[in-house]
């Protein structure tokens, strides 16, 4: 058992180790790659924010754990914006992904930097603190919706 456990976490070591854009086949599969990370950390974003707004009761232990997802989930989808991409139709991400790279690269930062504040809030088990992070969290997802993403 401890040898197939080990054969597990070694093989996924070696999946990540190498650049995620190298990993898809294909233009599509990085789509959905993006588009599934995106989807998951929307959903705990959102478990988060239902407390905040005093729709779920407060739960600082829930809270972290869905900011640790959010936290995590904010790293990946930026793989799937790779090179083809741009050419897959159905999408709501808007042609200014890719003709203004940097711009978009920075709101990627930046959304990296906020859920980690986000993380780091919650773990302070303080509603106000998750309040405040969260607010400054959603801001920057709505900037980048707001400038690189089709409604």
């Amino acid at each position: 058992m401890k040898i197939a456990a080990s054969l597990v976490l070694a093989a996924a070591a070696f999946a990540f180790a190498a650049p995620a854009s190298a990993q898809f086949a294909k233009p599509e599969d990085a789509v959905k790659y993006r588009q599934s990370a995106l989807f998951v950390m929307a959903q705990h974003f959102g478990r988060i924010g239902a407390m905040v707004n005093g729709r779920v009761p407060y739960d600082a232990k829930a809270a972290t754990e869905n900011a640790e997802v959010v936290a995590d989930m904010a790293k990946l989808p930026w793989a799937g914006f790779g090179p083809g991409t741009d050419k897959v139709t159905n999408t709501k991400a808007k042609a200014e992904i890719w003709t203004e790279q940097a711009k978009f690269k920075e709101h990627n930062e930046k959304l990296v930097a906020e859920t980690g504040k986000l993380l780091a809030a919650a773990k302070t088990n303080n509603l106000d603190n998750l309040k405040t992070a969260f607010g400054s969290t959603a801001g920057t997802c709505k900037a980048c919706h707001d400038n690189y993403r089709n409604q």
